[in-house]
């Protein structure tokens, strides 16, 4: 049976894909190699920084890293690996982290991150998904008075929509938490938001099902053949054959089908964990809050609380290790007064990093019938709306990459 469209990954990039195409009329399957219960998506912080947060690749990133990893409190860890690609990924990261780079990344992130905060409260209004969908800012918190100072620079004007600079009294309002003495400032930037990611994909995956969508689950796809520049099936660990008139490869980190289509992608595995709890209301923050010079983020939920931290380049280890968690809580609380965490739940997961945070999406140049929407990052569930109606305006109304101002401006194989 021949087959419409088929994405390839069930992660939240491929199912905004499928949203947006299902509600274009078109008919979606999703094969995924496991059952979209524990994905990189699922581990996400939650936190939707489209507003006012740097990428990684900014100035000053690796002495600023260099410094953190003197003090035992750096979050990137670099493993040795005999992959030439890891190297020069690193290269091509350091080439990203100057101003210019920085300056543009970020309005990127501005204007698509605002289509998908949009796009998610019309899902939570009209399609009535319960995503615990909050749009009320994020606090940034800075233990270096470098760090800060540099950030109060660049806000050294008043915008009462856009931002706020907190005192010690405001700040122990937002994170009750707080070690106020050790802490050198904080900035609420108003315009990010929060939401659950577990329950976002749940609550999607459920939709796209009612709504039509097939779903093949627990099966990966092995082999990808193609014949006079057309895809012409897929084939599967099962043994299965897979054709459909298009195909959209959404495989997160993973880059064996695309290599087998002859496409280099200039991406990376980034290991990353998160860390679930329960804790006493009276030291929940009321919003998401980073911790800008020790990479930890910090999102409260409607029952639990979550930690996410961790960037491990050169990894292969799918295992959790204590050492890192025991990490994350270490720095944490330099900062922090102790509190009980209760229920942890750890997980880790790889996360598909480019060297400028700008996402591999777009066509095919040598395949028809072949789209990439791939290499999201840290920033798939802020972006992923936005990226599933890129990918549906270029499938639906048959559009090549330099007919989508979208895929020029926001697509790193044109960056």
């Amino acid at each position: 049976m021949k087959r419409d469209i088929i994405i390839i990954g069930g992660g939240i990039v491929g199912l905004c894909s499928a949203y947006f195409l299902q509600k274009s009329g078109r008919k979606v399957t999703i094969i995924d190699e496991n059952d979209i219960t524990d994905s990189t998506s699922f581990g996400n912080a939650g936190l939707l920084s489209a507003f006012d947060k740097s990428p990684l690749s900014y100035p000053g990133v690796v002495l600023n890293t260099l410094k953190l990893m003197l003090r035992g409190q750096s979050p990137a860890i670099i493993h040795p690996s005999f992959d030439i690609k890891v190297y020069k990924w690193l290269i091509n990261f350091m080439l990203n982290a100057n101003e210019k780079r920085t300056k543009k990344t970020m309005m990127l992130f501005e204007k698509y991150g605002e289509i998908s905060l949009n796009l998610y409260e019309k899902m939570v209004n009209e399609d009535k998904l319960d995503f615990d969908f909050h749009r009320d800012g994020m606090l940034s918190v800075f233990t270096e008075d470098k760090s800060y100072n540099e950030r109060l620079k660049k806000y050294d004007y008043i915008d009462e929509e856009r931002f706020k600079i907190l005192d010690k009294s405001e700040l122990k309002e937002y994170l009750p938490s707080a070690n106020s003495d050790k802490i050198k400032g904080a900035i609420l930037f108003k315009k990010n938001a929060r939401f659950d990611p577990g329950l976002t994909m749940i609550e999607l995956k459920r939709h796209l099902i009612e709504s039509g969508v097939e779903f093949i689950l627990n099966e990966k796809i092995e082999s990808i053949r193609v014949e006079a520049k057309e895809v012409k099936h897929l084939v599967s660990s099962k043994n299965n054959f897979y054709e459909a008139e298009h195909y959209i490869m959404s495989t997160g980190y993973q880059t064996i089908l695309a290599s087998k289509c002859n496409k280099d992608l200039m991406m990376t595995p980034a290991k990353g964990y998160s860390i679930t709890f329960e804790m006493d209301k009276e030291f929940t923050p009321k919003v998401s809050t980073i911790f800008n010079d020790l990479f930890v983020v910090m999102t409260p939920r409607r029952n639990n609380v979550r930690f996410t931290s961790k960037l491990e380049i050169g990894s292969d280890d799918t295992s959790v290790v204590q050492k890192q968690i025991e990490s994350i809580k270490k720095n944490f609380f330099e900062y922090n007064e102790k509190f009980e965490m209760r229920n942890e739940k750890y997980w880790t997961g790889f996360r598909p990093l480019t060297p400028n945070d700008i996402p591999l999406i777009g066509r095919d140049e040598d395949i028809n019938n072949l789209t990439y929407a791939m290499g999201l990052g840290w920033l798939g569930m802020t972006f992923g709306p936005a990226v599933g109606t890129i990918i549906n305006d270029l499938v639906v109304n048959d559009k090549k990459n330099a007919q989508s101002d979208d895929i020029l401006m926001f697509s790193g194989f044109y960056q």
